[in-house]
């Protein structure tokens, strides 16, 4: 087995939690998901690595200790000392909570950064407008830190689909073209946070869904990052 090529692809079944804290995260929060854990033979027997069999042991999985091409193939750090493998699982948004949208998110890290937010500010529900990158691939996981394994997610073919499904979530786009800035914003909850691609933003349709919002800044920038507008968006509403 030590000789097999391991990749990860977007059709595969399962993905891959890379470095020791997102694999306690997963085995914590979403172990039924759990496949297999893979621990670095450079690992110390220490409380961690005490922790990883327990975590394990509960969860049912196999454990494999010896395999190193795994840590070659998969992670481009020397200091990811367990891999878990786990399935690749789907859930669907509360319908009375407040949600994110992302429409045609394109960059994995900052897919990762914005579901790590959401868990900060405590906004647990995403929807992600197809097409978009892959939310289960490992540079996703790991930028989330594990938070993948918290939140609630649903993807949608576009934007009318999940405004039939979730009528209820009032919508504020965030868009260079809005009138209204973001801290005049009147909340009405449910909500749903709206943000484009990081190149395009939203279009102009989106100018008539709910109140769309300006988050103001100098001259001096053309625009904000995507994961930077959602962190200043989730902390005003939530605040």
């Amino acid at each position: 087995m030590d000789n097999v090529m391991f990749k990860y692809k977007k059709d595969d079944a399962t993905s891959f939690a890379l470095g020791t804290t997102l694999s306690i995260e997963a085995l914590t929060h979403k172990k039924e998901a759990a496949v297999r854990l893979y621990i670095s033979p450079k690992q110390l027997h220490d409380d961690t690595y005490q922790k990883l069999l327990d975590l394990a042991q509960g969860a049912g999985i196999p454990v494999i200790e010896n395999n190193e091409r795994i840590f070659k193939d998969l992670s481009d750090k020397d200091n990811v000392m367990a891999i878990l493998e786990f399935t690749k699982f789907a859930s669907s948004l509360d319908p009375k909570a407040n949600h994110v949208v992302l429409v045609h998110p394109s960059n994995m890290g900052n897919l990762g950064t914005i579901i790590r937010t959401m868990a900060g500010f405590g906004l647990l529900d995403l929807a992600i407008i197809t097409p978009a990158c892959d939310l289960f691939d490992p540079k996703v996981v790991r930028a989330s830190m594990g938070a993948l394994f918290d939140i609630r997610f649903q993807l949608f073919a576009c934007y009318e689909d999940y405004e039939k499904a979730y009528a209820k979530q009032y919508p504020y786009p965030f868009m260079l073209q809005a009138k209204t800035a973001l801290k005049d914003a009147e909340i009405h909850t449910p909500y749903a946070l709206l943000f484009g691609n990081e190149a395009t933003g939203l279009d102009s349709s989106f100018l008539t869904k709910g109140t769309p919002l300006l988050i103001p800044h100098t001259p001096l920038i053309d625009s904000l990052n995507l994961d930077n507008a959602a962190a200043i968006a989730l902390y005003e509403f939530t605040k």
